[in-house]
């Protein structure tokens, strides 16, 4: 779908059904927006980031910032953003529309995303979502990931391919896991097809996931691609798990 039809079809669904908060369902003045109450419970990252993984650091903002992970543990990827912490509202907002069949909110968090990493998605020359096993593809019926890269205001620019990397592998749900242990589990799971090498090459891309826990899967990506012949990789992310939160997402 074009972008012009995409701007229609959402126009005549705002004209039909009423603005909803999309945290509570409470009647909102704003197509597609949080009531006040869920608002203040978002927890939208602004101010000094880490470049490399988006996350708030103390400090002022400034370029090149990294967050003592980072530090540690470079990624393989050039610079992350993400635009909201996993938790309250927000949380909340991500679970619904990953498990609950919400596709009615991919527009709302991609904009949220779109905010957060502009530049990112400015310099982009493909958007690309984190893939699904295609079993586990068959039993949730769609990616979230490919449902936000696919919205206009990420992939509207620029060129939008939902296959750039395939999932060869199929992987342990990764939850409980440390960053060595999801590397481990991530290992050879990840290809890019021979039909796009040369469209690859040379070419900045833009990983797009849901959440970012350690790191592990987008790094394991992002290797896969510049070894493929991407010229430069960055990520953007609905949320951010704080430090030490990862053995539980």
């Amino acid at each position: 779908m074009g972008l012009k039809a995409a701007k229609m079809l959402h126009a005549l669904t705002d004209a039909i059904y009423p603005p909803q908060c999309a945290g509570c369902m409470t009647l909102t003045d704003a197509p597609h927006g949080l009531c006040p109450t869920c608002w203040k419970d978002t927890s939208f990252i602004t101010g000094a980031i880490c470049a490399s993984c988006g996350i708030p650091v103390p400090g002022t903002s400034e370029d090149g910032l990294r967050c003592d992970d980072c530090h540690a543990n470079p990624p393989d990827w050039t610079q992350g953003r993400a635009a909201i912490m996993y938790t309250g509202v927000g949380r909340r907002v991500l679970l619904s529309f990953k498990h609950g069949d919400r596709l009615d909110l991919a527009r709302t968090l991609a904009g949220w995303m779109a905010g957060a990493g502009s530049t990112l998605i400015e310099t982009a020359d493909i958007v690309a979502p984190v893939p699904l096993h295609r079993w586990r593809l068959l039993s949730r019926k769609f990616n979230q990931a490919a449902e936000l890269a696919r919205q206009p205001q990420i992939s509207g620019a620029c060129e939008y391919c939902p296959d750039l990397v395939t999932r060869i592998r199929s992987t342990t749900l990764q939850k409980n896991m440390t960053r060595e242990e999801r590397l481990a589990n991530m290992a050879g799971a990840f290809e890019v097809p021979t039909r796009h090498l040369n469209r690859l090459k040379s070419k900045s891309v833009l990983l797009i996931d849901d959440v970012m826990t350690t790191g592990a899967t987008l790094s394991t990506l992002s290797r896969c691609l510049s070894d493929a012949g991407a010229k430069t990789v960055n990520v953007l992310a609905l949320a951010r798990v704080a430090p030490g939160r990862s053995r539980y997402i």
